[in-house]
C-alpha cells in the first residue's frame, strides 16, 4: 500500500507526456513546436535589453537566504511599482518566493478555513489542482463564449450573504488574454478594502499588454486591504529559469507569509534572487517596458490574422501571448492534438482550463490555447502550414 496519496499532473503536464510518447522527442527540443508552452523568449527582443549572463556569487550569497527575500530584491520590487504605477507600499509589503505558483498556493493555504473562492469557470489550469489539493471551498463566476470569456464583476463580488470571500483570478488571463483595466479593476481592489472581500491577482503576464496595468495603481492603502498581488521573473522579465516571484500585500500579511518561510521554505535561492535583482534594473526596466509589449502585440496580430484565414473563431483578449480559439465543424482540441503530435506540435486543449474539469464533455471541448511566448517570427509560416494541414486531418 502507497504511503503517499496520487496526484495528476498539472493537465498541460499531461499533453506533454502524451506528446513525447506520440511523437519520440520530449516537447521543446529541436524539430519540435512548442504551441501549447506557457513561456516567453529568453533571448533580446527587439529594442529591449539585454539578458544578464552571469551574476557575482560571493561568499555571503552562499548563506542561508532571509525568509522574506533578499532585502536588495524586495526593494526593487517595491521600487518598481511605485515608479511605474504610484503604488504606496515599501519593500515591507514585498515577500520573495520561488515562482508565482508556489507564492499563490502559500495565500491560499493560510487562508482563514470560512472563506470561499471565487474564481472564473475558464482559467489557469493549476488553480484547480491548488484549490482542491488544497480543500478550499470555492464556486466559479461564469466564464464562456457567451460572455466572450468576461465575468461580470457582480459575479465574481456573488457571495452568500454575511459570507466572507476571496476572489482568484490572472490578469491578463490565462487561457484567454481577457485584461482588466480601469474602472473595471478599481471595482476590485476597492472591494478588497472590505473586511468581507479579498482580491488574489495573479498578474504573471502584466507586461504582455499595449498598456502594462498592475492592480497596484488603485490601491489606496494596501495595509488596510486583503490584496494580494502576485508577480514574478518568469514572463516579462524573461527568465522563467530563475523561479523568482513575489506577492506584494499588508504588511501583516507579509509577516504571516514569512513565518511560514522560516519553517516550510527556508528562503529562496540566493543566486536567483541576484539574477533577478540585475532583471530588475531601471534601465532594464524601461527598455522590457517597451519591447516586451510591442513584440508580443505584433506577434498577437499576426497570428490572429491567420487563424481567422484559417476558420478559427478568435475570442482572445488583449493580452498574454496566448491565443484562444474554437475549432471548426466541432472538431475537438483532443483530435487536433492527435493530428499535431504527428507533426511534432501541441497546443493546449480547452477542457484543461475547464475549472469545473467536465473531461469531453466540457463547453469546452472545441476550444484551444495557441501560445506564441517562445516562438520567434521566423517560424511563422512553417506554424501556419503545420496548423492548417492538421485542421485538413
Amino acid at each position: 500500500m502507497a504511503f503517499l496519496k496520487y496526484v495528476p499532473p498539472m493537465g498541460i503536464y499531461e499533453t506533454l507526456y502524451a506528446f513525447l510518447a506520440a511523437f519520440g522527442k520530449a516537447m521543446g527540443d529541436p524539430g519540435t513546436h512548442p504551441w501549447s508552452q506557457g513561456f516567453p523568449r529568453t533571448d533580446r527582443l527587439p529594442g529591449g535589453p539585454t539578458l544578464p549572463t552571469s551574476v557575482a556569487v560571493p561568499p555571503d550569497l552562499l548563506k542561508y537566504p532571509k525568509a522574506w527575500g533578499l532585502p536588495a530584491l524586495r526593494e526593487a520590487v517595491a521600487s518598481y511599482y511605485r515608479s511605474h504605477y504610484g503604488a504606496a507600499i515599501t519593500a515591507d509589503n514585498v515577500m520573495i518566493f520561488a515562482g508565482g505558483r508556489p507564492a499563490l498556493i502559500a495565500v491560499l493555504f493560510f487562508l482563514e478555513k470560512e472563506i470561499g473562492v471565487r474564481v472564473a469557470s475558464t482559467e489557469y489550469t493549476p488553480y484547480f489542482d491548488m484549490l482542491e489539493r488544497l480543500g478550499r471551498t470555492w464556486s466559479m463566476a461564469n466564464s464562456d463564449e457567451h460572455n466572450r470569456f468576461t465575468p461580470s464583476i457582480g459575479d465574481y463580488l456573488a457571495a452568500d450573504r454575511g459570507a466572507r470571500s476571496l476572489i482568484l483570478m490572472s490578469n491578463p488571463c490565462n487561457p484567454t488574454g481577457v485584461t482588466r483595466r480601469g474602472a473595471d479593476l478599481e471595482q476590485l481592489v476597492r472591494a478588497a478594502s472590505s473586511d468581507k472581500t479579498g482580491l488574489l491577482i495573479d498578474e504573471a503576464y502584466e507586461l504582455f499588454h499595449d498598456h502594462p496595468e498592475s492592480a497596484l495603481r488603485h490601491a489606496e492603502d494596501i495595509d488596510e486591504s486583503n490584496l494580494f498581488v502576485v508577480g514574478a521573473a518568469t514572463k516579462g522579465l524573461q527568465a522563467p529559469g530563475v523561479r523568482i516571484g513575489w506577492v506584494i500585500a499588508a504588511k501583516k500579511h507579509i509577516e504571516i507569509l514569512g513565518n511560514f518561510s522560516s519553517f516550510g521554505m527556508g528562503g529562496v535561492s540566493h543566486p536567483s534572487q541576484s539574477y533577478a535583482l540585475a532583471l530588475l534594473a531601471e534601465d532594464r526596466i524601461a527598455l522590457a517596458r517597451k519591447a516586451v509589449p510591442a513584440f508580443y502585440s505584433e506577434q498577437r496580430a499576426r497570428y490572429g490574422h491567420a487563424f481567422a484565414n484559417l476558420g478559427l473563431e478568435s475570442f482572445t483578449g488583449e493580452g498574454g501571448f496566448y491565443h484562444w480559439c474554437r475549432l471548426p465543424g466541432g472538431l475537438t482540441a483532443a483530435e487536433l492534438n492527435e493530428r499535431l503530435f504527428r507533426r511534432g506540435a501541441a497546443i493546449l486543449k480547452g477542457t484543461d482550463c475547464d475549472m469545473a474539469r467536465r473531461g469531453a464533455a466540457s463547453p469546452l471541448a472545441s476550444f484551444f490555447r495557441f501560445s506564441f511566448g517562445p516562438l520567434h517570427p521566423e517560424s511563422f509560416d512553417s506554424d501556419v502550414a503545420i496548423l492548417k494541414g492538421a485542421l485538413s486531418g
